[in-house]
């Protein structure tokens, strides 16, 4: 489906396009391209067929209709639907009762006239940067189906990117929606945490869990934000006077030659070359590991007494590790928290946007799952949050954004855009000034999807 979000949401409105026609356009692509991509895990085909045909008869009628009028969109398999089980990509949650009501971000998305098509694969409760489920299997990357997608996002990351969906909803803890986005070349947001209710949203991490959309232009990420939130925004900020500076120090480690470069011409465009480091990233990533592992071992610990061998091992073993660690390692992580928290407070009243990468660069290969940190192989599972784990301690918001330039390999390279708390609006300001540039918005030199 090559349509916007705005685009599709006008045609259906203005009845250039029935809402069904377009529901089981998306449905025939579905089936037809994803088993090759394995972004899927369910269909919501009754459900949508419904939702559509009164779209169309509120049309027929001259009803208000929302602003994402019959805009299909996935949903990462870890929020509440009506009707379904909310199994966080996992087994361990197959027998739990059907949610009664949709998680609030999909309400406010239906509420706007957008119709959820599917459920989305992901890494097992949301563990993991690749979407290598031990259940439901790998999820390929569109931009090369030989590559990762990223995650745990991957599956909504990877289907937006596809073309199959306009839309899809992802969560991020520390990463797991800026890095599928990153290597997919799609944009990705995490808002300013608490912006966005978390009401129907199985949980990993919750004192670092946010929800946030992927689409395909900044202006479509605005627009999902909105129905996300519930609300209407109006004109983008002026950028006339931003102050903006790239992160060095640990987000320059290791990283990928064309990225870096890449970066610096972003900060030039706006007039500088400021470059600043935040002190103890490196602790604050630490920091991130321990929160994430002790907060994600002590909600499943109960599980794991009497259903460990139904966890991906994976998954089983780091739950198992957080589980058991010292309570004096997770009060001095919470410590750092706090601290780093403050630093990027302060350095924000200096600068209005900071950029740094999204990843080290392109996706790896699904057959070596790898990245390279000081000259050694470390697993990508693990590591690939390695510059989006630190900035998810502080709760900021941060829109990930692909490059135009790619990657060696061609594949896509992408970086976080990171404003105030509050300032999402700042940030779709400068994606869209950076996309007309011809600075960001990722294009492929060949069709997606090839080996």
């Amino acid at each position: 489906m090559s349509y916007g979000i705005a685009e599709l949401a006008g045609a259906i409105r203005r009845g250039e396009r029935s809402s069904r026609d377009v529901i089981e356009e998306t449905f025939r692509d579905v089936k037809a391209r994803d088993p090759f991509f394995n972004t899927v895990t369910r269909s919501l085909y009754d459900r949508a067929l419904a939702a559509a045909d009164v779209t169309d008869r509120k049309i027929a009628r001259g009803e208000e209709i929302g602003a994402l009028a019959g805009v299909p969109f996935g949903i990462k398999d870890l929020f509440d639907v009506r009707g379904e089980v909310t199994t966080a990509g996992s087994l361990v949650l197959r027998n739990n009762p059907p949610a009664q009501e949709d998680a609030a971000v999909v309400r406010n998305l239906c509420a706007a006239g957008a119709i959820p098509v599917v459920m989305t694969n992901m890494d097992e409760f949301a563990y993991g940067f690749a979407t290598d489920n031990a259940h439901h299997g790998v999820t390929r990357n569109p931009r090369n189906s030989e590559h990762l997608a990223g995650g745990s996002s991957g599956g909504s990351a990877a289907a937006v990117a596809a073309g199959m969906l306009p839309l899809a909803l992802g969560s991020d803890t520390n990463g797991s929606i800026r890095v599928p986005a990153s290597l997919c070349g799609i944009w990705g947001l995490r808002p300013t945490q608490g912006v966005l209710p978390m009401s129907g949203v199985y949980p990993f991490v919750a004192s670092l869990d946010v929800v946030g959309p992927f689409t395909r232009s900044p202006e479509d990420l605005r627009l999902a934000f909105s129905g996300m939130a519930a609300v209407t925004h109006g004109e983008l900020p002026s950028l006339e006077g931003l102050r903006v500076a790239r992160l060095g120090g640990w987000f320059k480690q290791d990283l990928d030659a064309v990225l870096d470069s890449t970066i610096d011409d972003l900060v030039k465009y706006f007039g500088t070359s400021n470059e600043v480091v935040l002190p103890e990233a490196d602790k604050a990533r630490a920091a991130a590991f321990v929160i994430s592992a002790a907060e994600g071992g002590n909600l499943h610990l109960p599980r794991l007494k009497t259903c460990a061998d139904e966890y991906d091992p994976a998954t089983r073993d780091r739950l198992i590790a957080g589980a058991i660690l010292p309570a004096a390692q997770v009060i001095q992580a919470h410590r750092l928290r706090t601290m780093f928290r403050e630093q990027m407070h302060a350095l924000m009243q200096q600068y209005d946007i900071l950029i740094a990468p999204a990843t080290l660069g392109e996706a790896p290969r699904i057959d070596m799952p790898f990245v390279t940190l000081n000259g050694k192989s470390v697993s990508a599972r693990a590591n690939l949050g390695l510059f989006t784990q630190p900035l998810s301690l502080a709760g900021f918001p941060v829109l990930s954004a692909p490059l135009r330039k790619p990657g060696a390999e061609g594949l896509p390279l992408g970086v976080q855009l990171i404003a105030r708390p509050g300032e999402e609006e700042l940030l779709f300001a400068v994606a869209e000034d950076l996309q007309t540039a011809g600075l960001l918005g990722y294009e492929p030199a060949a069709a997606d999807g090839g080996n």
